[in-house]
C-alpha cells in the first residue's frame, strides 16, 4: 500500500478526522483470468474540504449526443474549488435561540445516504433515448448512461475510506437504483455493493473486450461491517419511472425490437396517450463505439425496416415483489436489506429498523411511490399525469401513523427515509405529490407535525441537495418542527452522496450535520469520465435552454452542507443525556 494521505476537517465544535488511503488494485479470479478493479484516487475528501467546480460554459454550441466533441470544445471540464463549510440552520427552533455558546458534546448516530443511481442498461431496447434528445431531458438520454456501475463502485470505495477513519453505523439507499426496472440493472447494483465481478454489457456484449465502459471489472464492495438498507423508487418498478409496465413494454424489454412510442412529454394527453402511440423509435446505445453512439432512434417514418438489437432475457422488468426479493440474494448485511418475507408476502415495501440496539432512534422506511393501480391524475386534478408523484394509499398511511405512534410512545427519535420528498413541488410538477392520493400532502404534513420525536425526513428523487425546514405549526411547541434533507443523484451532476452525523449538544438540543461527498475518482477512470459527462450534460441543456429544469440548484457546485438544529421535548432532552459518544475538541 502506498503512503497514506491525511486531511482534517471540523464537525462544528467537535473535530472529525478523516483520511484517504490507496485502495490499490483489486483483482479476482474469474474464468481462470484476473479481472482488475477501478481503484479510486488515494486522496479522499468531502465538500467540507474542497468542491468540484465546473469550468464556465464555452461559447460553441454542440448537441447532447456529440460526445466526442465535449472535450475539444471545453464541455465537462472542472477543477477543485474552495471548501464548503456548514451553514448553521436555526429555522425550526425559537426565534430567540442563537446557540452562540452551545457545543457539540456527543455523537449519537452516523450514516450515509445514496440515491438515484439509475444503473442503466445502455444497450436495452426499452429506454427513452430519442425523447431525451428531442425534448432536452437528461433523464431520457445523456452520456452518463455509459458508466453508471463504475460511478457506484467509486462511491462505495469512497464510503469505505471514510468509514476506516470514522466508523459509519449504517447506509441507506433511497431508491431508483434501476433506471428502467430491469432485473440486470438491479443485479448490477446489489453485486457492486457485494463486491462481485461486474459485466456491464448486455445482449451481444459488443465491445466487452475493447471498450473501457464495457469491460468486466472487479467491484470493491462495501465494507462488510456496514449494514445497508433499501427504499423503493419509482424507476424501480415503473417503465422509466413514469408508467406501469404493460404487455407491450414487457415484451420489448426481453426482445430485440426497439421500443416505439409517441412523445409522452408533449402529447396533448401526455403520458396516457404517448405510451400507446408508435410514432418514434426510442433507440439504443452501441456498446462497440467509444462514445456510445445512438442507434435506431427517430421517427418511424425515417426507417425502411424494423430497428433491432440483440435480445437478452436478463433485461426483464421487475414487479415490486420481484424487485424486493432480489435483495435476499446478497453477501452483504443484512440479508434482505430491510425487506422481510412479510414484505414479499404482502407486496408491501415499508419497514422500520433500529440502527443501534442501545440507542433510542429508529428509521421508518416509507414507500411513498405510486402503485400500478393508483390514479394517474386526469385533467380535472391539479397533478400532472404520470407515475412519478409522491403518493400514499390508506394501507401505507395507516402503517406510517402506527410507526410514528409507537416510536413516540417508546421514547424514540425518528427518521423517515423515503424516495420522494414532501412540501417542495407544486401538484402540477411531474415529481410533486399526487393530488388524487388517499392522503393529501397537507394532511400528511399536519399529521407529521403531531410527533415531536420526528427529527428528519431523508429523500432523493429530485437529484438535488436541498434542505427544507418544516416548522412547527405551534410557536409555543418548536419541537414539533422537523427537517427534510434531499440527497443528489449519483447519475447527474454533482453525482454525490451524503453523510449524516446526529449529535447531542451541550444544551440538549440535537444537531444533524448533513455533508455532501464527491466520489473520489482517479484521473482517466470511468468514474472520472462520467463526472465530465454529467457536467457537460448540464452545460449543454442549460446553454441551449432545452429543458426547464436544466439550471443547477446551488450553482456552481450543486453542493450544500448544513448543521440543522432541532429542539427536543423536555422528556427527550432528559432521556438523551445518557446517550452518545463524547466528542473531543
Amino acid at each position: 500500500m502506498t503512503k497514506i494521505s491525511r486531511r482534517r476537517f471540523g464537525l462544528g465544535a467537535g473535530a472529525l478526522a478523516f483520511f484517504a488511503f490507496n485502495i490499490g488494485k483489486v483483482c479476482a479470479a474469474s474464468n481462470e483470468s484476473q479481472i482488475a478493479g477501478y481503484p479510486i484516487s488515494s486522496d479522499v475528501f468531502t465538500t467540507i474540504q474542497r468542491t468540484v467546480v465546473p469550468v464556465p460554459i464555452p461559447s460553441v454550441k454542440i448537441r447532447l449526443d456529440e460526445v466526442s466533441k465535449y472535450k475539444q470544445n471545453g464541455y465537462g471540464t472542472w477543477h477543485y474549488g474552495s471548501s464548503l463549510k456548514y451553514e448553521k440552520r436555526l429555522d425550526i427552533v425559537p426565534t430567540s435561540y442563537t446557540g452562540a455558546s452551545v457545543t457539540n458534546t456527543a455523537r449519537l448516530l452516523r450514516f450515509f445516504t445514496i440515491t438515484d443511481i439509475h444503473i442503466a442498461d445502455k444497450e436495452s431496447p426499452s429506454s427513452a433515448i430519442y425523447l431525451g434528445l428531442k425534448d432536452g431531458i437528461g433523464a431520457g438520454y445523456s452520456a452518463v448512461m455509459l458508466n453508471t456501475t463504475q460511478v457506484l463502485d467509486a462511491a462505495v470505495q469512497t464510503i469505505n475510506a471514510i468509514h476506516k477513519q470514522n466508523p459509519i453505523d449504517f447506509g441507506m439507499s433511497l431508491g431508483d437504483v434501476c433506471n428502467n426496472t430491469q432485473y440486470n440493472e438491479l443485479r448490477w447494483f446489489v453485486d457492486v455493493l457485494d463486491g462481485k465481478v461486474i459485466t456491464p454489457s448486455t445482449g451481444a456484449h459488443a465491445g466487452a473486450d475493447t471498450i473501457d465502459y464495457q469491460k468486466p471489472y472487479q467491484a470493491a464492495g462495501l465494507d462488510k461491517s456496514i449494514k445497508w438498507y433499501q427504499a423503493l423508487g419509482n424507476h424501480d418498478h415503473f417503465w422509466m419511472g413514469t408508467n406501469p409496465v404493460n404487455d407491450y413494454l414487457r415484451q420489448v424489454y426481453i426482445g430485440g425490437d426497439i421500443l416505439k412510442l409517441g412523445d409522452i412529454f408533449t402529447e396533448p394527453a401526455g403520458l396516457n396517450k404517448g405510451i400507446n402511440s408508435r410514432e418514434y423509435y426510442m433507440g439504443s446505445l452501441d456498446g462497440s463505439t467509444p462514445y456510445g453512439d445512438i442507434i435506431g432512434a427517430g421517427p418511424v417514418s425515417n426507417f425502411t425496416s424494423p430497428q433491432k438489437v440483440a435480445a437478452d432475457p436478463n433485461r426483464r422488468s421487475l414487479s415490486r415483489k420481484e424487485w424486493m426479493s432480489e435483495f435476499f440474494t446478497t453477501s452483504s448485511n443484512p440479508v434482505g436489506h430491510g425487506f422481510t418475507k412479510t414484505n414479499l408476502d404482502n407486496d408491501f415495501a415499508c419497514y422500520s429498523f433500529q440502527p443501534k440496539s442501545a440507542l433510542p432512534i429508529k428509521v421508518i422506511v416509507l414507500d411513498d411511490t405510486q402503485k400500478d393501480d393508483d390514479i394517474s391524475p386526469p385533467l380535472s386534478y391539479s397533478s400532472s399525469p404520470g407515475y412519478g408523484h409522491g403518493s400514499l394509499d390508506k394501507e401505507r398511511y395507516d402503517w406510517l401513523v402506527k410507526e410514528l405512534e409507537n416510536g413516540q410512545a417508546d421514547g424514540q427519535l425518528m427518521i423517515i427515509a423515503a424516495h420522494i420528498p414532501i412540501n417542495v413541488e407544486p401538484a402540477s410538477s411531474f415529481v410533486g405529490w399526487n393530488s388524487a392520493a388517499y392522503v393529501s400532502e397537507e394532511k400528511l404534513i399536519a399529521k407529521l407535525h403531531e410527533y415531536p420525536n420526528l427529527i428528519l425526513w431523508a429523500a432523493g428523487h429530485r437529484h438535488c441537495n436541498i434542505v427544507t425546514a418544516l416548522k412547527s405549526p405551534d410557536p409555543a411547541r418548536p419541537e414539533l418542527g422537523f427537517w427534510q434533507v434531499e440527497t443528489s443523484s449519483l447519475r447527474d451532476f454533482p453525482q454525490q452522496f451524503r453523510t449524516f452525523d446526529i449529535v447531542r449538544n451541550s444544551d440538549n438540543t440535537i444537531s444533524i450535520f448533513a455533508t455532501d461527498v464527491d466520489p473520489a475518482v482517479k484521473e482517466g477512470s470511468s468514474a472520472a469520465i462520467s463526472r465530465s459527462y454529467a457536467i457537460a450534460t448540464r452545460q449543454i441543456l442549460s446553454q441551449n435552454k432545452l429543458s426547464s429544469n436544466s439550471e443547477l440548484p446551488l450553482s456552481p457546485t450543486g453542493s450544500y452542507n448544513a448543521e440543522l438544529v432541532k429542539q427536543l421535548s423536555p422528556e427527550m432532552q432528559a432521556k438523551m443525556q445518557k446517550y452518545g459518544t463524547p466528542i473531543h475538541t
